[in-house]
Order: C-alpha cells, then sequence, then structure tokens
C-alpha cells in the first residue's frame, strides 16, 4: 500500500511539523520509501530536520504541487508526506479539484490521507469541519489529538465538526506528549528523533533517560500510526 499524506490543520502552532517529522521517522523504521515536501517558506522545519528526505514546494501554484503527486507514475509504491503551511485550504483545495486528483489516484490504488492535527480549542475543532465540508468522502481523515499541544479534547469529541467526520470513517489518534525540555533540545539542534534517540556522545546529545523518554514517545506514537491506511 502507498499513501499520499497531507498534514494539515490549518492554525499554526498545532504540530504540524512535528507530526510530519514523527511520520518520516516512522516510515524510515519500517523500511518504507518516501519522499517529503515542505510548504512552510516562513520555517522549513521538515525540511531542516530531515534534509535529503523533504524539500521545500509551493503550495500556491499548480506547477509547485503537481511536483508531490509527479512522483507516483514512475514509483507507485513510495509514500509521499507534505507538511502543510497554515491557512493553505483554499488553494490546496483548487488544485486537488481542478486536477481531479481523487479519481487519478483511486486509479492508482494511492490512499489519499488528510492528517487534521488539533491543539484543544475551538477554533481546531470548527476547523476539521471545514475539511471534511471542502472534500466529502474522498480521502481518508486522520484526526490528531495532539496532546503536546492540549490536555482536554472534550470539546472536539461532543462537536458537530467530530460527527461530520465520524460519519465519514475518520480515524482519530491521540500524539503524546513530549517532555518539553527534551523537544526543546532537539529542536534546538535540527536533530531527527533517529539522531535524538542514538546519538550518546555528541556535544548535543541526550542523556540516558531522555533517549529512554524519546523512545517511549516513538512507540506510542508508532503504535497509533500502525491503525491507519499508509
Amino acid at each position: 500500500m502507498s499513501s499520499l499524506n497531507f498534514i494539515g490543520g490549518e492554525k499554526g502552532g498545532v504540530g504540524k511539523s512535528v507530526t510530519a517529522r514523527l511520520l518520516a521517522q516512522y516510515f524510515i523504521d519500517r523500511s518504507k520509501p518516501f519522499i517529503g515536501f515542505d510548504t512552510d517558506r516562513s520555517h522549513s522545519s521538515f525540511t531542516r530536520f530531515y534534509e535529503g528526505f523533504a524539500s521545500p514546494v509551493v503550495v500556491d501554484t499548480f506547477e509547485g504541487m503537481d511536483v508531490v503527486v509527479n512522483g507516483f507514475e514512475t514509483n507507485p509504491q513510495q509514500n509521499v508526506i507534505v507538511d502543510l503551511a497554515a491557512q493553505t485550504l483554499a488553494p490546496l483545495a483548487r488544485w486537488i479539484n481542478e486536477s481531479d486528483l481523487f479519481s487519478v489516484f483511486a486509479d492508482m490504488g494511492v490512499k489519499v490521507n488528510f492528517w487534521h492535527v488539533m491543539d484543544d480549542g475551538k477554533d481546531s475543532t470548527d476547523l476539521l469541519g471545514t475539511l471534511v465540508d471542502t472534500f466529502g468522502d474522498k480521502p481518508n481523515y486522520i484526526v490528531v489529538q495532539n496532546y503536546g499541544r492540549g490536555s482536554d479534547f472534550g470539546m472536539l469529541l461532543g462537536s458537530q465538526s467530530m460527527a461530520k467526520a465520524a460519519l465519514k470513517r475518520a480515524h482519530v489518534i491521540a500524539l503524546p506528549r513530549l517532555y518539553e525540555a527534551s523537544m526543546r533540545k532537539i529542536d534546538a539542534h535540527n536533530s531527527s528523533f533517529w539522531k535524538a534517540v542514538n546519538d550518546r556522545e555528541g556535544p548535543n546529545a541526550l542523556g540516558l533517560l531522555e533517549r529512554q523518554r524519546v523512545k517511549s514517545w516513538l512507540a506510542t506514537s508508532y503504535a497509533a500510526f500502525d491503525t491507519l491506511p499508509l
């Protein structure tokens, strides 16, 4: 199975890039081939942390977005991760609809997954409803409750947006919180999660228990990813 994964959420600061980085590391550790694309021109964090696996792409031109999918024609077994910047749904939807992307990939047997990464605020919940209204039952929806950006997702679970997503058989997963100090160290040194776990002697190496916390965080996240159409 191969998949095209749009990691979005429309809001800034909900953890989209962290989720993209996690999925990249998951594919690496599971020996699944993938290509990554980074649409965030202000931070480019996906490209920085996974240099060699991800490259920048412009989301507001059709030519830019075409690059994301062109590789499937010659390598249909690959997976693609697209780290979406905030407020990219409108140009993305125009490109998808005018290109008839869902029909093309249905014929190719490629799963199209829209990841909606959330904090526990009302905006994230409302934007989930907007996403489902935009694409209907054509893609798979993966709702990511990011506990690194919130602690109480009760508003989501009782919302009209979640009811809409449930009708489309959305997958709902929880992304656990990684201890903030460890995440800050990883981010400060542009480290991949593999390096964070395996580097023991470098100048930026994490301590024994810090590495163990990252390992546990990855294992819990991977268990959730194992349930998804990837």
